[in-house]
């Protein structure tokens, strides 16, 4: 029988001995402090900048540039644009390597990594060797070797190889009749990318059973010639074929790919695609041998057997690594400012910050423009991992 006064339940624990108070109240100090640091280092540049008389802010984003560009995906002029727009002419540009960086590698990959494990003794050895070779000489002197020895060699100007359909090679570039449609090209690259997210969303209903396959195949072939079809008539653009001319000095008109292009592309691709080749490798290798004797024992080929049994499986070990290598590609495109090629970071943080003195934010909006791009392709890639990763029961 409890007596009056008696406590009802146990004593309670003193507030500082409470592990979650204690947990609590280290936090808050680590974000004060973590505050206090990135003030005094806010302060401490913009003090130095005052000193210095250097301009902050981003006043500088619609000034004129005054510069030329030697490879433009939108409308830049060096008298009219300005340093946002010069921006954006290197952000294009840094992304169309990468797409292209991306898609080519892992075709390199996926290629040199299934060679590897033939059993042909001379392909596997010359895959072997390639994917040796290759990861241990730095990508830089791999750049300057396409940039230098590859392409500078191609012959001069006045020597231009004449390729059949009108196309000229030179040491200049690559230079090819180009299809001009008038003001309706944004429009119709517009609906290129609808059509592309019309077959990606029938890809997904498709795999989910809600739409058949010969269904999703006709809608999707529809939407990626229907739709850019479509907004070519709507915007009343004409078609027209643009031959390279050649002048005295240069060539001009049609489609002209730069050599840095082609030398960062293929230093990319090569170097990135030893590393996807050995990524896939490890990833073949962790299938099971009996999920290959199964399926042989059914009676499928051994091409049926690698691309319908082997590589499903093999994709969960594959993926986490493969993203790594997406990112490191992208980063890697950044070397292009060894070989003059004009991405972001030799547009933006080369000549805009030469000019400017901005490198402050500059530098920021450069950090954050990578940043963005990485975290973009590492959610896709986890997104689609989460799709094949094996779900435990």
């Amino acid at each position: 029988m409890m007596t009056p006064g008696a406590a009802s339940g146990p004593p309670k624990a003193p507030l500082l001995r409470d592990p979650r108070f204690r947990s609590l109240v280290t936090q808050v100090a680590l974000c004060v402090l973590l505050a206090a640091v990135v003030w005094l280092l806010v302060e401490a540049a913009r003090a130095n900048l005052a000193r210095t008389n250097v301009a902050s802010g981003f006043g500088f984003w619609n000034v004129t540039a005054g510069f030329d560009i030697s490879q433009t995906l939108i409308d830049y002029s060096s008298s009219s644009s300005t340093y946002g727009q010069a921006f954006w002419v290197g952000l294009l540009n840094t992304l169309l390597v990468a797409a292209i960086g991306i898609v080519l590698a892992t075709i390199v990959g996926f290629t040199i990594g299934i060679a590897q494990l033939s059993s042909n003794w001379l392909v596997a050895r010359l895959a072997v060797g390639y994917v040796q070779l290759v990861r241990n000489v730095p990508l830089l002197l791999q750049l300057l070797f396409w940039y230098n020895a590859v392409l500078k060699a191609l012959p001069d100007f006045r020597d231009s190889v004449h390729l059949p359909g009108g196309g000229y090679l030179n040491n200049r570039g690559l230079f090819l009749p180009g299809l001009d449609l008038g003001g309706a090209g944004p429009f119709v690259f517009c609906a290129l990318l609808a059509g592309i997210a019309v077959v990606v969303a029938l890809v997904m209903l498709a795999r989910r059973g809600r739409i058949g396959a010969p269904t999703a195949s006709a809608l999707g072939v529809l939407a990626v010639l229907g739709l850019p079809l479509a907004a070519f008539l709507v915007a009343g653009g004409t078609a027209s074929l643009v031959y390279p001319q050649m002048s005295r000095f240069n060539l001009y008109g049609g489609i002209e790919v730069l050599p840095e292009f082609v030398a960062l592309v293929a230093g990319l691709v090569v170097y990135t695609g030893a590393f996807i080749a050995e990524t896939v490798r490890a990833g073949l290798l962790a299938v099971p041998r009996g999920q290959t004797e199964a399926a042989l024992a059914l009676g499928l080929s051994r091409g049926v057997v690698l691309w319908r049994v082997v590589i499903p499986q093999a994709m969960r070990v594959i993926t986490p690594p493969l993203t790594n290598q997406y990112l490191n590609l992208t980063k890697n495109s950044s070397l292009a400012v060894a070989i003059g090629y004009p991405d972001l970071v030799q547009i933006f943080t080369g000549t805009v910050l030469n000019q400017t003195g901005q490198a402050v934010e500059i530098v920021a909006i450069t950090m954050a423009v990578y940043l963005a791009i990485s975290l973009t392709t590492a959610m896709l890639m986890n997104v689609y991992n989460a799709r094949v990763a094996l779900t435990e029961r």
